[in-house]
């Protein structure tokens, strides 16, 4: 039942911007921290940043990996059920297919590993053009 879509993805130059959304369903989704990987042609698949669950002293605390630090930004509205990757300044080695996550259990704070995420939407492609 849970779903999540991905939206926003398409054609950039470096050095530009784009904000991707990741629309969820199906759960209560401020409980569950969530987060964004990657995946470029050839190449693993990318951890690039969480955002915890919506409680306790961490609540929405980010984490990012550290090649996209300082460049993008993670940020979730609740009422929305809806979390957003902001991309800033960015560069052809960002190009990917970005894929949105939902942590495997509830009041998880920042996971940053691929097995503590249980549910994915199919993604979007991202192109940045040099």
């Amino acid at each position: 039942q849970v779903q999540l879509v991905e939206s926003g993805g398409g054609l950039v130059q470096a050095g530009g911007s784009l904000r991707l959304s990741c629309a969820a369903s199906g759960y209560t989704f401020s409980l569950y921290a969530m987060g964004w990987f990657r995946q470029a042609p050839g190449k693993e698949r990318e951890f690039v940043g969480s955002i915890s669950w919506s409680g306790g002293m961490s609540k929405d605390s980010c984490y990012y990996a550290k090649s996209v630090e300082g460049r993008f930004t993670i940020s979730r509205d609740n009422a929305k059920n809806t979390m957003y990757l902001q991309m800033n300044s960015l560069k052809p080695e960002d190009t990917a297919v970005y894929s949105c996550a939902r942590a495997r259990a509830p009041h998880t704070i920042v996971p940053f590993e691929a097995a503590d995420f249980g549910s994915w939407g199919q993604g979007t492609q991202v192109t940045v053009s040099s």
